[in-house]
């Protein structure tokens, strides 16, 4: 396993993990309750960690973890849903039609 970054809260953690599980990438968030000793622990310790199962998926997991934090490029392109064919603003990750993930290789 691999300690692959701090997340800044429990949320974003867990969007991380979610972000990640949909492109096949196995996963944990750690410290998820330690914020609760934040004051008898020292705040880095505390922080939310992700973890990845396996460390051969570090480069794709830091590059869709950075695209989720910076969100789609200004003007970026409309994608199509692959399963029902919905065309979709970019800066929506669900087809709303059918609830199906956009797949992170249409980007």
């Amino acid at each position: 396993m691999l300690k692959l970054m701090l997340a800044p809260n429990t949320v974003i953690g867990q969007h991380w993990v979610n972000l990640l599980t949909v492109a096949g990438i196995p996963c944990e968030l750690h410290n998820r309750y330690l914020n609760g000793a934040l004051g008898e622990i020292p705040a880095e310790q505390c922080a939310p960690e992700l973890w990845l199962v396996d460390e051969r998926d570090e480069t794709i997991a830091r590059k869709l973890i950075e695209a989720a934090v910076n969100g789609p490029p200004p003007g970026g392109a409309s994608w199509r849903c692959r399963r029902c064919g919905e065309t979709l603003e970019p800066q929506f990750t669900l087809c709303w039609q059918c609830g199906t993930a956009r797949d992170p290789r249409d980007d």
